[in-house]
């Protein structure tokens, strides 16, 4: 048990929406092929067969998840789309060079860990949903993510 006991979570949530409200107050702009937008690989539903990779080229839209609703997103917007196995994968996405500020998907513990890995970036955080349990399965609002990232996008 850590330092703030069974709140952990809640501990994190404030600070990742303090995060959330300071980089939107700081106005971020960045041009759309200097966004990066993170998912996590549990968004993957469990039953695809297909090895999506980093780029998520491989998805097929079934609808079984929001991989395909996140790659036409990132196309019609034309933003850096990337899917992360772990955090030190997602990091090394955030370091790439052409990458300016983030919008990044995922649970508390890792928009947490993420954001401040990846100091000094602008990163937007939005969480998963988690019906199905951590780490299987998870979704996420894409109306959440649209307004993110449309958030950070030079007008």
């Amino acid at each position: 048990m850590g330092i703030f006991g069974d709140s952990t979570w809640m501990f994190r949530r404030v600070l990742i929406d303090l995060n959330n409200r300071i980089t939107r107050a700081r106005s971020v702009r960045v041009a759309p092929g200097h966004l990066l937008l993170l998912a996590p690989r549990c968004l993957q539903h469990t039953g695809c067969d297909h090895n999506l990779g980093p780029e998520m080229l491989h998805c097929q839209a079934c609808g079984r998840c929001n991989i395909g609703e996140l790659v036409a997103l990132g196309r019609e917007l034309g933003i850096i789309c990337r899917m992360a196995a772990g955090g030190r994968e997602a990091l090394a996405f955030v370091k790439d060079e052409r990458v300016r500020a983030v919008v990044a998907v995922a649970c508390e513990k890792e928009l947490f860990e993420g954001i401040c890995a990846s100091l000094p970036k602008p990163v937007l955080g939005v969480y998963n949903q988690q019906n199905n349990g951590p780490c299987r399965d998870t979704s996420v609002d894409m109306a959440a993510v649209r307004r993110a990232i449309t958030a950070m996008l030079e007008n």
